[in-house]
């Protein structure tokens, strides 16, 4: 459902103009939004579909002119399982059995774990990119992360043991073809970002097709 954003506050809260009637929406991203928080954006809601909720609504997706950008960040790793488990990221395809959430590293969970015979075990973190400072290109991250300063350096562990460490960007844009790190946002993020490549971390990047009624995992940009 389309509607007008008055304001996005509490990091997980948004008021929204549905016709007329104002709502609080959850939001679903703890990140800084910038650019994509304005009052008076146009925006995009789905109802929860949980009598039980207090809030009915969850905020999905920002337009601005012919884009849109989805900024529910519990939303990419289904889009990235369903991806995975259709064989549409060819480079982690082959992979008989795919687990979420498994225990690694200091008290954190990887995103997947896949496994298969004769296969080495793959580690997948997933992080969804919503930033763009430049027309065509997206960035990450948007705010300080030292939760994902600390996977990093968990993959670069991974690697190090000799098991194979993903860590896949799911540009949540359809306004963006190109992707790179927002060093001057977080140094921190990118100095383990290189450490991580050099230690034999592959880094993928995906593109989504959006609409206002779905998102899919569409293609791989290069990176």
């Amino acid at each position: 459902m389309p509607g007008t954003l008055i304001a996005r506050y509490k990091r997980f809260l948004a008021d929204i103009d549905l016709a007329g009637e104002t709502i609080t929406a959850h939001c679903a991203n703890p990140g800084s939004m910038t650019g994509l928080k304005d009052p008076g954006m146009k925006v995009w809601v789905s109802e929860a579909g949980n009598p039980k909720r207090k809030l009915k609504h969850d905020f999905q997706m920002v337009e601005i002119g012919s884009a849109l950008i989805g900024v529910n960040t519990a939303l990419p790793n289904r889009l990235v399982e369903e991806a995975l488990n259709a064989g549409k990221i060819t480079p982690l395809a082959g992979y008989d059995s795919l687990r979420r959430e498994v225990k690694y590293g200091q008290n954190s969970r990887i995103d997947f774990r896949l496994q298969s015979t004769g296969l080495p075990d793959c580690w997948v973190e997933v992080k969804s990119v919503t930033l763009s400072r430049q027309p065509g290109l997206a960035e990450f991250p948007d705010s300080v992360t030292v939760r994902g300063t600390k996977h990093l350096g968990e993959l670069t562990q991974i690697a190090n043991a000799g098991e194979r460490a993903v860590m896949l960007f799911l540009m949540q844009r359809n306004d963006c073809e190109r992707f790179a790190l927002a060093a001057d946002i977080d140094p921190n993020y990118a100095a383990a970002f290189e450490t991580a490549r050099k230690a034999g971390v592959e880094i993928l990047v995906y593109a989504c097709a959006m609409s206002p009624s779905e998102i899919t995992v569409d293609h791989r940009i290069t990176f």
